[in-house]
């Protein structure tokens, strides 16, 4: 209680920033990624066309096989490609007895109907959910993790601005070259030059994950969760097989009456139970395009029929509209291209403010060390988790595009050998930079990481025939983007290994009296 209230934050602001930070610089660089995880989907799947509007001739075509190859199925999957991209027009059926997870995916043409060979990938929707499910480990113990971490950066954030007192006035003096001064402006600038969107995308988390957190709203309220989805989503009654057969709906009709409905959005997915039976039942919902478009409600078809079937109102209440509005605020489903590019640049900026806030911690305390040269235990194990993350993470993600070109397409569950070759590779940059000093494992880490982002465009035009020269020639944004983009981060890597490659350190100034230096301690 001696200290002064700004001094209190400053402890605060840095331990509560340090000990989930390396989770935090996790989340920040796999959500940012994930911004345009449907452009990665499209990128990571060459084969796919890069139109994704869907003809009626292709909904026939899908029709006709469901019909022809899962007659006699319990149910059928057809997934309508995303207006991004990324996703083909897909067809898969369950025969009775068979585990969901077991169904293979068929995939058309969404312009010709035609069956596709497209490459097995996670693509970006295993970035999207790494920065919140993260990876090897229970989603729920998973999440816990994510939202002790979340809830510690907005102690954090408000600390941090508390604690900087100049904060802005220090936000326009980019001092290069001046050591730690160097690194607490390279903070200040990057946190503060998105304060709101730091704010409003760690806030925003938090409510996506909100009955992780507190749950206790649905136990007061309802007798379990099951209940609670059913008044919040309410469906019709499960209708088991008539044996009575009769013909099912067509998708393209399917198709048409939820456009009619939703106003023209078309579905994202559509699930038929029963299909081939008086009580067949469809099940659409939304495509996720603009502001709200995740709350249209879902739509069921009585597929034998071919009318609507009439759902009770959802119950609905200010908490779960304002729940509503924060998730389409973090997700950024709304977003145009545009918007896009400001939530990944912002994205980037939180990520480089985690980095910039761990390397700090050890840069302030190197100088306070008796002998620099030989630290301790506890500052040797904070500057090794610095680089295997900082710099490991990044390369991990290098290796999880290039394997996506390089691995056969016949061989089997080549998704998760994707997975697996990013948390190899992120592994081996941990192992190396063990063995290695400091400052030579920095350089080793991030000049292999420029490295590999810099190949990522060679072997794509090596290996498809949609390379960087071909795309701009086609007009074919999503792959131009793309590999514009790694070239930009093997530059930004490039250029950090050989600052620090250049950096000498500058000799520690003398030591002060020492009841001066207790006082400032």
């Amino acid at each position: 209680m001696k200290q002064g209230f700004r001094q209190s934050m400053a402890w605060l602001h840095t331990w509560v920033g340090l000990i989930p930070g390396w989770i935090l610089y996790i989340v920040f660089l796999f959500g940012t990624v994930a911004f345009f995880q449907y452009e990665i989907d499209a990128w990571m799947r060459p084969e796919l066309p890069s139109d994704t509007a869907v003809t009626p001739r292709a909904l026939e075509a899908a029709d006709a096989l469901l019909r022809r190859r899962g007659a006699g199925a319990e149910s059928w999957n057809v997934s309508l490609p995303n207006a991004r991209g990324g996703t083909g027009l897909s067809v898969s059926w369950r025969v009775a007895g068979q585990d969901r997870h077991d169904r293979k995916d068929i995939t058309l043409d969404p312009q010709t109907g035609r069956e596709l060979g497209v490459r097995e990938t996670r693509g970006g929707f295993f970035l999207y959910r790494m920065h919140f499910d993260l990876h090897y480990i229970s989603v729920r113990w998973a999440r816990y993790l994510v939202c002790v971490a979340a809830l510690a950066m907005l102690v954090a954030i408000l600390s941090g601005v508390v604690t900087h007192k100049k904060i802005f006035t220090d936000f326009f003096q980019m001092r290069f070259g001046k050591g730690q001064r160097s690194w607490l402006d390279a903070h200040n600038a990057t946190g503060v030059l998105a304060l709101p969107f730091h704010v409003m995308i760690t806030y925003t988390g938090l409510v996506t994950l909100l009955f992780t957190l507190m749950p206790w709203a649905i136990t007061a309220n309802f007798a379990d969760r099951e209940a609670f989805y059913a008044a919040s989503s309410p469906r019709p009654d499960e209708r088991e097989a008539s044996g009575i057969p009769a013909k099912t709906m067509p998708l393209a009709r399917m198709v048409a009456s939820a456009e009619r409905q939703w106003q023209g959005v078309r579905p994202a997915y559509i699930t038929v139970e029963n299909p081939g039976d008086l009580n067949a039942t469809a099940r659409l919902y939304p495509e996720r395009t603009d502001w709200g478009s995740g709350r249209r409600s879902a739509i069921y078809i009585d597929a034998a029929q071919a009318r609507i079937i009439p759902l009770p109102e959802p119950v609905e209440g200010g908490a779960g509209k304002t729940r509503e509005v924060m998730v389409d605020l973090h997700t950024g489903w709304f977003a145009g291209i545009g918007l896009r590019w400001l939530y990944f640049l912002s994205g980037i900026g939180g990520t480089a403010m985690c980095a910039t806030g761990l390397a700090l911690w050890c840069v302030k305390r190197r100088t306070k060390l008796p002998d620099p040269a030989h630290p301790h235990f506890g500052f040797r194990l904070v500057e090794r988790l610095n680089i295997g993350f900082i710099a490991g993470a990044p390369v991990g993600i290098a290796v999880y595009f290039l394997v996506n070109r390089l691995f056969p397409t016949s061989l089997a569950e080549r998704g998760e050998w994707e997975v697996d070759s990013l948390f190899i590779a992120w592994g081996a940059i941990f192992a190396w930079t063990l063995a290695r000093p400091a400052k030579r494992a920095w350089v080793e880490a991030l000049g292999t990481g420029a490295v590999l982002f810099a190949l990522v465009p060679i072997v794509n035009a090596a290996t498809t025939s949609r390379g960087l020269g071909p795309s701009l020639y086609r007009g074919d944004w999503v792959f131009i983007g793309f590999d514009l983009t790694m070239i930009a981060v093997a530059a930004a890597l490039a250029y950090t290994a050989r600052k620090v490659l250049r950096h000498q350190p500058k000799a520690a100034p003398a030591r002060r009296k020492r009841n001066t230096a207790e006082a400032a301690a």
